[in-house]
């Protein structure tokens, strides 16, 4: 956000901050969050990158489209275990999978 218009906020009465600080996560969970999300983005563009749509996919992980779509959304609904067996699946190294948990 651009200084002026976070000024602009405050000075109107709003109060700035996080999506962290608004939804009062711990750190811990924020970091889980920001996992989920990288893993998730990974896939789908691991998935884009072999040229594979998610009904192609799906097939490969035995699941359905509707659910290959919920897992690059980050849907709630989708474990960490499964997305990772995701990458795996797609032939994603296990460093390329230690750097997106890093990052």
């Amino acid at each position: 956000m651009k200084v002026s218009k976070r000024k602009k906020l405050e000075n109107a009465g709003w109060k700035v901050g996080s999506a962290d600080e608004f939804l009062e996560l711990s750190s811990d969970e924020a970091a889980y969050i920001e996992i989920k999300l990288s893993l998730s983005e990974t896939l789908k563009q691991e998935r884009v990158r072999r040229k594979l749509s998610q009904v192609e996919f799906a097939k490969m992980i035995a699941s359905s489209q509707s659910r290959v779509a919920k897992m690059e959304a980050a849907d709630p609904t989708v474990s960490i275990d499964l997305l990772l067996r995701s990458l795996l699946t797609l032939g994603v190294s296990r460093s390329k999978v230690a750097k997106t948990l890093a990052a």
